[in-house]
Parts: C-alpha cells; sequence; structure tokens
C-alpha cells in the first residue's frame, strides 16, 4: 500500500518556506565513530512522494522558482504567516521573465493534463451521473479560470491547497488504516460462520494465540525520549552512549542538511524500536500497522517538540525539548496492541455500510445481467427473422426453377438473364428471295404455304 510509505517532507517545506536554504550551526562531529557513510555535502537528497495528486506540478514549480536570485532572498526571510496569507506570492511579479515563461508553461501542462483525467473519468461514469463538484475540486490548487499564465493567485493557491492537504493528510491515513482493522475483523468473523463449532475453536485458539506471540516483544521506548534516542545514537550511528550530545544528534540525523529534522528523518528514528514489535517474517505480525505505529510515534513527536506547529523541528526546539522532564523521565509508551482501535459499535456501523454497497453491487448486477438477457432475446429474434426471410427466398428461388424462370434475387432482380440468339434461318429475306436487307418502309408478307388448298 503505497500510501503508508509516503512522507510528506517537500510539500512541508513549501508550508514553511518553500525549501529555505538555511543551514545548521556547524557542529564538530568525529567521523571516525559513526558507523557507514556519512551524508556527502551538496549531494542531492531525493524527496519522496507527498501523495498528493499535484506533487509533480508542485515539485516543477518549487525548483522553479529555486532558479530566481529575488525570490530565493524572500524565501530565506519569510515566516509561515507571510507565506500563508498570500504576501509572499506577490514577490512573483518581480522574478525574472524567463522564471516566468517556464511557470507559465508547467501551469499550461498541468491543466492539459487534469483536463484529460477529467475526460476520461467523464466518460467511465457517463452512465452512472458526474459530480460536477468533485471534478472541478481537482483544479484548487491552480486558477483553472486563466489556463495561459502562472500569476500570484496560482502560487496562492498552490501554497494553500498544499497546506489544507497536508494538515488533513494524516487524518485521512488513520481513518483509512481504522476501516482496515475493522474490515480484517469482519472478515475474519465472516469465516468464522463458515466453520463448524470444533473448527471454529480451533481457529479462535490459534487467533488468541498470535496475539499473545505478537504482543510478546520487549520494551518500546517513548519517542523522543532520551532512552529511545541514545539507543538510535549507540545501534544506528555506533557512538558511545555515555557521550550523548542532543546537538550532534540533531546534526546527524539531518540528513540534508537543511537545518530542520523534517517528517522523515523523525519517522527514520523510530526504526529501532518498530523492529522490537514488528517483523516481516513473522506471521503475527502486520506491517501495515508497523506503518501506523510508526505514523503515531511522529506525530506525538511533533506535538512535543513543534512549537511553532510548521510541522519541521529546528535545533533550537530540539534542543528546548531535552530540557523538558518528559525526555528524562517519560511516560511508558502504549503500541497498538494496546489499544482498542475500534468499539463494538463501529464496527456494526461498518459491517451495515458494507451490507449496503453489497446490495447497491448486487443490484446494479441483477440490472445488468437483465439487460444481458435482454439483448440476447433480442439477438435471438433477429437470428430467426433472418432465418426465416432466408427460407422464404430459398423457396421464392425453387419455385421459380419450377416454372422455368431463372432464379431471382433477394429483391427480385434476376440472377441469370440469358442472352439473346439469332439462328441463321432465322433473319428476314430479302422479298427476292436473297439474303440481301429490307428497303426502308417494305413490310414483308407473310409466307404462303404450300400445303393449303384455295377454292
Amino acid at each position: 500500500m503505497k500510501w503508508l510509505s509516503v512522507l510528506p517532507q517537500q510539500c512541508l517545506l513549501l508550508m514553511t518556506c518553500l525549501l529555505m536554504a538555511l543551514e545548521a550551526v556547524p557542529i564538530d562531529i568525529d567521523k571516525t565513530k559513526v558507523k557507514g557513510e556519512g551524508h556527502v555535502e551538496g549531494e542531492k537528497v531525493e524527496n519522496p512522494d507527498t501523495g498528493l495528486y499535484y506533487d509533480e506540478y508542485l515539485r516543477q514549480v518549487i525548483d522553479v522558482l529555486e532558479t530566481d536570485k529575488h525570490f530565493r532572498e524572500k524565501l530565506q526571510t519569510a515566516d509561515i504567516e507571510e507565506i500563508k496569507s498570500g504576501k509572499l506570492s506577490r514577490e512573483l511579479d518581480l522574478v525574472s521573465h524567463h522564471v516566468r515563461t517556464r511557470l507559465d508553461e508547467l501551469k499550461r501542462q498541468e491543466v492539459a493534463r487534469l483536463r484529460m483525467l477529467i475526460k476520461a473519468k467523464m466518460d467511465s461514469v457517463q452512465d452512472t451521473g458526474i459530480d460536477h463538484q468533485a471534478l472541478l475540486k481537482q483544479f484548487e490548487h491552480l486558477n483553472h479560470q486563466n489556463p495561459d499564465t502562472f500569476e500570484p493567485k496560482d502560487l496562492d493557491m498552490l501554497i494553500k491547497a498544499a497546506t489544507s492537504d497536508l494538515e488533513n493528510y494524516d487524518k485521512t491515513r488513520h481513518e483509512e488504516f481504522k476501516k482496515y482493522e475493522m474490515m480484517k475483523e469482519h472478515e475474519r468473523r465472516e469465516y468464522l460462520k463458515t466453520l463448524d463449532e470444533e473448527k471454529r475453536k480451533r481457529e479462535e485458539s490459534k487467533f488468541e494465540e498470535m496475539k499473545k506471540k505478537h504482543g510478546d516483544h520487549p520494551k518500546v521506548h517513548h519517542p523522543g525520549s532520551k532512552d529511545q534516542l541514545k539507543e538510535v545514537w549507540e545501534e544506528a550511528d555506533g557512538l558511545d552512549p555515555n557521550e550523548f550530545d542532543p546537538k550532534t544528534f540533531f546534526k546527524l540525523h539531518d540528513v540534508n542538511n537543511d537545518g530542520f529534522l523534517d517528517e522523515q528523518e523523525l519517522e527514520a528514528l523510530f526504526t529501532k524500536e518498530l523492529e522490537k514489535v514488528y517483523d516481516p517474517k513473522n506471521e503475527e505480525d502486520d506491517m501495515v500497522e508497523m506503518e501506523e505505529e510508526r505514523l503515531r510515534m511522529r506525530e506525538h513527536v511533533m506535538n512535543e517538540v513543534d512549537i511553532n506547529k510548521d510541522r519541521l523541528v529546528t535545533l533550537e526546539e530540539f534542543l528546548r525539548a531535552t530540557e523538558k522532564k518528559e525526555f528524562l523521565e517519560p511516560d511508558s509508551w502504549e503500541t497498538l496492541d494496546q489499544q482498542q482501535l475500534f468499539t463494538e459499535d463501529e464496527l456494526k456501523e461498518f459491517e451495515n455500510h458494507i451490507s449496503q454497497q453489497e446490495d447497491e453491487l448486487k443490484k446494479k448486477a441483477e440490472e445488468l445481467q437483465k439487460q444481458k438477457e435482454e439483448l440476447q432475446r433480442q439477438h435471438d429474434q433477429l437470428q430467426a427473422q433472418k432465418q426465416e426471410l432466408q427460407q422464404v427466398v430459398k423457396q421464392m428461388e425453387q419455385k421459380k426453377l419450377q416454372q422455368g424462370n431463372p432464379p431471382a434475387g433477394p429483391g427480385g432482380e434476376l440472377k441469370f438473364q440469358p442472352p439473346v440468339e439469332h439462328k441463321v434461318g432465322d433473319a428476314p429475306k430479302h422479298p427476292v428471295g436473297g439474303d440481301q436487307p429490307l428497303p426502308p418502309g417494305h413490310v414483308q408478307e407473310p409466307a404462303v404455304r404450300t400445303d393449303q388448298v384455295h377454292p
């Protein structure tokens, strides 16, 4: 499931500063103590897909804007409120002509792409009705009323759309995961209904055994606590746990050296904890649940550390969090297997919804079957009429042959017309008895029969 691994790093940078080029405070690190190869300075880090349907367009706009020196300088000094309010978008009028031309081209390509997708969607749902509002919603990240040029309004709409979509991104993922868990339980219960009592008991026993086995794992450290970070410092970074330094830790895990710990970099810190609970080789461990656990850990750390709620952790925010009591003496962390993910009422409502969907699909299937049968009936009727017509034509041809007439086609036309031939002795003779042609106006008298006796 691709959406479980998608991390909205690049759009998060757009929400705050559209990829500001701020560098973190240089920190001297003994690289000889760090396992593996470190991040090469200047190396381009591939940003993950944001999961937005306009992800590629968003990336391209950001890349083009970064090439303009004036706009880049404004980005470095802009704060989150200036960006969200649209103040930064007005700076677009001051960028170079080359940048505006390239942005115009990108917008035309995006409008063409959306129009093609919408046309395909309309063609696919033309028999079941079209939700025009849902189709127009796909244009909320750009001004589709002006499809040719990229204006400040387009940048403002792009920022607001990305901000809104990403704010709802985690919520949507949680809802999808909840549906996933309810569907698993629904299918398990439906399967149990098909078994006899003895097999059902064995299946229930196996299920409880796997639950117990999954819950039997080492203690999971509280995400973002000193113990959790020290474990990464020691096992992943290969450094002495007694020399743990928050500032050095921050620099080590700021992979792209942009001065922030973004959501992707934070989630990478929880891998060791997740490995305590989930193993892809174990039947009882669900990797979909592992990604939900990772998401919960990241959200928790963001809520605790991200003071200005820009979905990025600065060095200052990180160091301030290490001074809190929760960093040194955190509460125990409850994993998903220790929580109730849904209630019986929620499961019942979910099953009712599934039942309604199944009924609707069944009705549609019945309607399609009736349409198929009707088409087959019409086809059989046409075939019978065709055979009947062919039989009539065949009978007419046979009747004409019996009468000595050449057979006729379906429209009555003759299929065969014998040529007209004249025998040599049938040609009219010259009155004198010769073979010369008759003179004009001459009427040949009937020949006198010699066997007739006149009185």
